[in-house]
C-alpha cells in the first residue's frame, strides 16, 4: 500500500523544488517544515529528520528514473516479442516456442530466484498474451 506520497494536482512537492507562483511572476520554492510537525515532508518521507528526509527524496528520485526506464524497456520488449510471434506465425511457424520460454524463465529464476520466475512470466505474457 502506497501512502507515503503527498498528492498535489501537479504531483508531489519536493523540498527546494521550484513551483509555479500563484500570480505567474516568480517561482515559489517549497521548503521543508520544521522537524516533528507532521508536515508534508514528514508525511512524504516518514521521517522528520531533515538530512534523512532529503536523502530519501534523493533516493526516490533515482527510483523514479529507474521505474521510468523499466516501463519503457517493458513496452519495447513486449512490442519486439509480439513482432517475433507475428513473424513466426506469418511464416507458418507455431504461436509459441516453449523451449525459448523455458530459457527465459530459467534466466530470470537463476538471477532473481522465485521472484524472477514471476517477473519472467509477466514479461512473457506481455509479449505473447495469455495462454
Amino acid at each position: 500500500m502506497m501512502t507515503d506520497v503527498a498528492e498535489q494536482s501537479d504531483g508531489p512537492v519536493r523540498p527546494g523544488a521550484q513551483q509555479p507562483s500563484t500570480n505567474g511572476n516568480e517561482p515559489v520554492v517549497a521548503t521543508t517544515p520544521p522537524a516533528g510537525d507532521g508536515g508534508p515532508a514528514e508525511a512524504r518521507t516518514g521521517t522528520a529528520e531533515p538530512v534523512a528526509a532529503a536523502r530519501i527524496v534523493q533516493i526516490r528520485e533515482r527510483i523514479d528514473e529507474i521505474d521510468n526506464a523499466l516501463i519503457a524497456l517493458w513496452q519495447e520488449r513486449a512490442a519486439l516479442s509480439q513482432e517475433v510471434g507475428a513473424t513466426r506465425m506469418a511464416s507458418g511457424g507455431t504461436r509459441l516456442v516453449l523451449s525459448r520460454e523455458r530459457e527465459i524463465l530459467e534466466r530470470f529464476r537463476g538471477a532473481l530466484g522465485a521472484d524472477g520466475t514471476q517477473l519472467a512470466l509477466l514479461l512473457l505474457r506481455a509479449g505473447r498474451g495469455p495462454l
